[in-house]
């Protein structure tokens, strides 16, 4: 007799977000955080605005599944109300940072205004889905969890990117290289579950929409609308 395999809940994350964790602080570590200690930090706020944000998503990334974890249900709804504030946060800390950081009017305008597009579609993505499903807590979860992978890139690549070639600037074989490991997690994930009936959707359309941002990347694929969309948006007073 066959024994019923039981659901991928994903209720042991929040402790693998501690290792998200520690990818951001040595990704962004001689970018960021090493500055302050040799007296060359100059950031702008935007820069401090968004970086605290984000440290508060990933303690709650960690917190939750914890929570759950620990039956602790009650609490878990309280902090994830948070998420109606913070998230909004996030977004206007990433609006802000990507406008103050945009050069003048040039040709690759858009492929750089893509760059934090692109994590904002994916966490998109996630959020939306965690909070269309916040009563189905296996759907929830896998939501939760590509809004976590989101924020695996910008860190990794920039961990492989001073760790591997440090006097290149960016190159393009390290950027490929996080690409390479942030769809093996992907494929890792959607394999691991690939024999549960419920959410298990959610990986692969994350994968697919992956695929999508970063062909255009890779590619420099340049779309009219967007670039003269790009222009426009540097153009806006906000910064």
């Amino acid at each position: 007799m066959k024994t019923k395999k039981r659901a991928v809940a994903f209720e042991k994350s929040g402790y693998y977000f501690i290792g998200l964790f520690l990818l951001a602080m040595a990704g962004f570590w001689p970018s960021y955080f090493a500055k302050f200690f040799d007296g060359t930090a100059d950031f702008t706020f935007y820069f401090h605005f968004h970086a605290f944000l984000a440290v508060l998503w990933i303690f709650m990334l960690i917190a939750q599944p914890i929570l759950i974890f620990q039956k602790k249900f009650e609490l878990h709804k309280k902090i994830g109300k948070l998420s109606y504030i913070l998230v909004p946060l996030i977004f206007i800390s990433i609006i802000l940072l990507a406008h103050s950081t945009l050069r003048d009017p040039q040709e690759n305008l858009g492929l750089e205004l893509w760059v934090p597009a692109k994590d904002l579609l994916i966490f998109s993505f996630g959020y939306g889905i965690a909070i269309k499903y916040r009563h189905t807590m296996t759907i929830h979860a896998r939501g939760m969890i590509v809004a976590g992978i989101v924020l695996i890139e910008p860190a990794l690549v920039r961990l492989i990117l001073y760790t591997f070639f440090p006097n290149e600037g960016f190159a393009l074989s390290g950027y490929i290289i996080t690409l390479v490991i942030l769809y093996g997690l992907l494929l890792a994930l959607i394999v691991a579950e690939r024999k549960q009936k419920t959410g298990r959707w959610v990986f692969p359309f994350a994968l697919a929409l992956y695929v999508f941002v970063h062909s255009i990347l890779v590619f420099q694929i340049r779309i009219p609308p967007w670039q003269a969309f790009a222009e426009w948006f540097a153009a806006l007073p906000l910064t």
